[in-house]
């Protein structure tokens, strides 16, 4: 009898938690276009290449769900592509590292907080010329997901959209020196 309470228990946990899965590529690339190319400096369009990021973890299905390091890059190129600054051969190189991933273990709501430092290096000169750290948080609710593990990714899927979206917006304030 107290092997079928703990298999009755087991069963409604798992139901509740759910599988884990990676946070996807689309989910957080922000190609909202409320700026257009002409609100960034001129030598920045088409000329921005990204770096694999590291940092980034694989997702265990059986435990949380994770930012991987393809998807995050992709999620970047995609975003800086969307607002005319990407390029396959451009003057520039960024590099992304994921510093770390807050993500709580269980909860009704939950928060996820990304720290992700960029550093945008001009290949020309060989000089850094953006190196910061982004700090940026999403909430996913109860009403957003019923199981436990679609509101961890999409807690992850929108701390990552909104540490993008921090990283273009200071992109829209930087001035290049000309060479």
């Amino acid at each position: 009898m107290k092997f079928f309470k703990i298999a009755v228990v087991s069963f409604f946990m798992f139901f509740l938690y759910g599988c884990a899965s990676a946070a996807k590529m689309e989910n957080m690339a922000y190609t909202d276009t409320n700026t257009s190319i002409k609100d960034f400096d001129p030598t920045l369009h088409n000329a921005i290449g990204v770096e694999q990021s590291i940092g980034g973890e694989s997702t265990n299905s059986a435990w949380t769900s994770e930012i991987g390091n393809i998807d995050f890059t992709n999620a970047v190129k995609s975003s800086l592509s969307a607002h005319g600054l990407f390029s396959d051969t451009g003057r520039f190189v960024l590099k992304i590292n994921l510093i770390n991933v807050e993500q709580p273990l269980f909860g009704i709501d939950m928060t996820v907080i990304t720290y992700i430092r960029y550093r945008l290096t001009d290949l020309q000169t060989k000089m850094t010329i953006f190196d910061e750290t982004i700090i940026a948080s999403y909430t996913a609710t109860f009403s957003d997901a019923f199981l436990g593990t679609d509101r961890l990714k999409m807690a992850n899927e929108g701390s990552g959209k909104e540490n993008i979206k921090g990283l273009i917006e200071k992109l829209e304030t930087l001035k290049i020196k000309p060479l």
